[in-house]
């Protein structure tokens, strides 16, 4: 189902992108030649008028639903529910799912379905926010606690550390201290700039158009001025929707939401997992490493000796933590 809502709002971009356009152009050709044809050009004007009001409609439309922005929000849920897809044949390939497996299976896809929703009314994601907040699409994970005595790091018990030690603790927490100074700030950086021209441009667009529509109605009263308000105005408008659709300004916004968010679960991981106490309710340190630097597209000597130089340069690294994204 996101995959045809994908496909179809990619073609709702495409069509109304060129339609707004060939309706604002001509509309500014008509304003042109009623203002040429003098008193008989009256149906060239209004003509001109209407579809100028027309494609202010359609420009507010597009504004506040930001097509462009739509499809990548759906692109983004069919990856992750073929992550969690492929997750769940592997969980029941392994082992005997269990009925906690079940539930946490449907909170990952009722979160995923909050995160990027389906319908437009009522559950459409904010366009324009005050800043970006990296998108999250994963359930909020429940502490748990164990009766039973926690193995800590450094116990002598090394066999019940499951692959845990406390250089391993701290290297996890350098890493995640880069990509919240490095990854993520850089990608809120640019959201918010994205953010910012989205919110001219979908302003702009209408707001010029309307204008053309108002020169229009006035074309062949008080001199020329009617016709070239119209004329301009239009142009421009057609300018700034190409600008803004398709340049597809919504959808590198909601990819640098995504981006963040990709780093905030980074995060949140690694804090939830190092808040275990008991080791044997963690994953195996050795593999969470490894599940790390594949995550950031680094191998493991290269995820160390980043952990090292964040940790000798007092956390200021001249590097992102990602080789990836």
């Amino acid at each position: 189902m996101h995959h045809n809502i994908c496909q179809q709002r990619t073609n709702w971009n495409s069509l109304l992108l060129n339609s707004v356009n060939m309706i604002t152009l001509t509309a500014v050709t008509m304003a042109g030649l009623a203002e040429e044809s003098g008193p008989h050009g009256l149906a060239l004007k209004v003509s001109s008028t209407l579809l100028f009001a027309a494609g202010t409609g359609i420009l507010l439309i597009m504004s506040k639903i930001q097509p462009s922005q739509l499809v990548e929000e759906q692109r983004n849920a069919v990856r992750l529910l073929k992550q969690l897809k492929a997750s769940i044949e592997t969980r029941i390939s392994i082992r005997t799912v269990t009925q906690n497996d079940v539930d946490e299976a449907m909170e990952k896809v009722l979160a995923l379905d909050k995160a990027y929703p389906l319908p437009l009314l009522g559950a459409m994601l904010e366009k324009y926010p005050e800043s970006l907040r990296p998108a999250v699409w994963w359930p909020r994970k429940k502490q748990t606690t164990s009766s039973s005595p926690a193995v800590r790091c450094g116990s002598k018990e090394g066999d019940r550390n499951n692959g845990w030690s406390k250089e391993l603790e701290n290297e996890m927490n350098e890493i995640i201290g880069v990509t919240k100074r490095k990854d993520a700030e850089d990608f809120v950086g640019l959201g918010n700039k994205a953010l910012g021209l989205s919110k001219v441009l979908g302003i702009s667009g209408p707001v010029l158009s309307g204008v053309a529509a108002v020169g229009a109605a006035f074309v062949g009263y008080g001199g020329p001025w009617g016709g070239l308000l119209a004329a301009m105005a239009g142009s421009m408008a057609a300018v700034v929707n190409t600008i803004e659709h398709g340049g597809q300004v919504g959808m590198v916004f909601e990819m640098y939401r995504n981006c963040a968010g990709f780093f905030k679960l980074l995060e949140e991981t690694v804090e939830s997992t190092l808040e275990e106490e008991d080791l044997g309710k963690r994953e195996n340190g050795e593999i969470f490493e490894m599940k790390m630097a594949l995550h950031l597209g680094r191998s493991l000597s290269e995820l160390r000796d980043l952990a090292d130089k964040s940790r000798t340069n007092g956390g200021s690294v001249d590097e992102f933590a990602s080789k990836l994204i």
